[in-house]
């Protein structure tokens, strides 16, 4: 039974905690309810390069200071950028969680986005993009996500485009900052040894004067579906098939979890079976769901060789479709036991607990006791996943995203139309 305590502070600050007793660790981390999904147009890509420049000196430390002094207690501090929240997290020995707190309210409240500073971090932060670009098995996810949502803050990439982060300012890294990461869409969440009191007394005295309310929410997503295709020469072709999906809340959420794990999740399943096993087509093949707030995209990648494009993607809709038509409890009991026994792990590692506290706190607006959503998972049955599978290809456009040889990659609407 996991025991969470969650205390808002008088400025809308939520901490929240869940004690391990038998670690010596914890993993301290605040979460921003902001993310590419707050950018405009214009700005894409400045919620990443904030997240670079957070490290980057404060009006107390310089950016060598905020890296010696969390190593020299032999604990790691680090970020990430997703397109609906933004996180940054601390894993330290039990005894200097003091500190972790300390250093993650200085650089979210004092960072100064010195000028040379962040012309250097321009140049690492092209040279991230730069290394996407020229790794196909990962660029081609950015491309799947921008057809599936074209024009829209959603389907833009997270680290933005050269041309637009040459162009961020230090005005720009203020204003987003002062918009966005404000306390009551903020959340700090701690797992480990950790008092859940002394937490929270630790974080009133370091982000007690963080005040301010939430900016303009981000545009409502629409799912259009299309078509993207680059010719590279190189040695495998890369493809991506997907479609409309659902959002968190959505009561079909976990049913769509145990069908991609059923579809493709893992080597029990159906593409890896015969997509790879019994017909050689790829390395890689499995299926995953992508879900947001308000919008959701299942989607299949496979990396084939160029003249294998066109039987694979047979073969990948065909077994979609069968998922519709037939599915057996076995199979059904399968899934399901993989995604709770991943849930039930992650359980014993701190730094999974602080993501999955805050997460779910940011988005559901409380922890999801693990028995709940093992119960959840539990009431998905071979029947249910017919009808959802059935709700997924029913009329919607399909979304393709292919780089390399792509010859022999068929267009989108035949790709549809043998989804049906």
């Amino acid at each position: 039974m996991t025991t969470t305590r969650i205390t808002t502070l008088a400025n809308g600050l939520r901490v929240a905690s869940e004690e391990m007793p038998s670690l010596q660790t914890a993993s301290i981390g605040v979460w921003v309810g902001a993310g590419a999904r707050n950018e405009t147009a214009e700005t894409n890509g400045v919620s990443h390069v904030l997240e670079h420049m957070a490290f980057k000196g404060t009006r107390q430390r310089s950016a060598r200071q905020i890296a010696e002094e969390i190593e020299a207690v032999g604990g790691h501090l680090n970020a990430y950028t997703s397109r609906e929240q933004t996180a940054y997290y601390a894993k330290v020995l039990k005894d200097d969680a003091p500190l972790a707190v300390d250093l993650l309210a200085d650089i979210l409240q004092n960072s100064v986005f010195d000028s040379d500073e962040l012309a250097r971090e321009r140049t690492v932060i092209l040279q991230e993009i730069g290394q996407a670009n020229d790794t196909p098995d990962d660029i081609v996810f950015d491309h799947f996500q921008e057809a599936a949502y074209p024009e829209q803050s959603i389907g833009r990439p997270v680290l933005g485009t050269s041309a637009l982060v040459s162009a961020v300012t230090r005005d720009m890294l203020h204003d987003y900052m002062g918009t966005h990461y404000r306390p009551s869409s903020m959340v700090v969440t701690a797992a480990g040894r950790i008092d859940h009191d002394r937490l929270v007394e630790m974080v009133g005295e370091a982000f007690g004067d963080l005040s301010g309310t939430n900016g303009a929410p981000f545009g409502a997503a629409h799912y259009v579906g299309g078509e993207f295709r680059e010719e590279r020469d190189i040695e495998q072709t890369h493809i991506i098939l997907g479609l409309d999906s659902v959002p968190y809340g959505d009561p079909d959420f976990y049913a769509v979890q145990v069908l991609s794990t059923l579809l493709g999740g893992g080597m029990s399943s159906r593409l890896f079976q015969e997509v790879r096993e019994v017909r050689g087509l790829a390395y890689s093949v499995f299926s995953f769901n992508t879900s947001y707030l308000d919008a959701g995209l299942f989607g299949i990648y496979a990396g084939t060789s160029p003249e294998d494009a066109d039987e694979a993607v047979a073969v990948i809709c065909d077994e979609t479709r069968k998922v519709a038509d037939t599915v057996s409890d076995e199979e059904v009991r399968r899934a399901s036991a993989q995604l709770k026994a991943g849930l039930m792990m992650s359980l014993e590692s701190s730094s999974s607990r602080c993501e999955q506290l805050a997460r779910q706190i940011l988005i559901f607006g409380r922890r999801l006791p693990p028995e709940e959503v093992v119960a959840l998972i539990d009431q998905v049955d071979a029947a249910t996943i017919t009808r959802v599978a059935k709700r997924l290809l029913c009329g919607a456009p399909a979304t393709l995203a292919t780089l390399g040889p792509v010859t022999k990659v068929p267009d989108v609407e035949t790709i549809r139309q043998r989804l049906m």
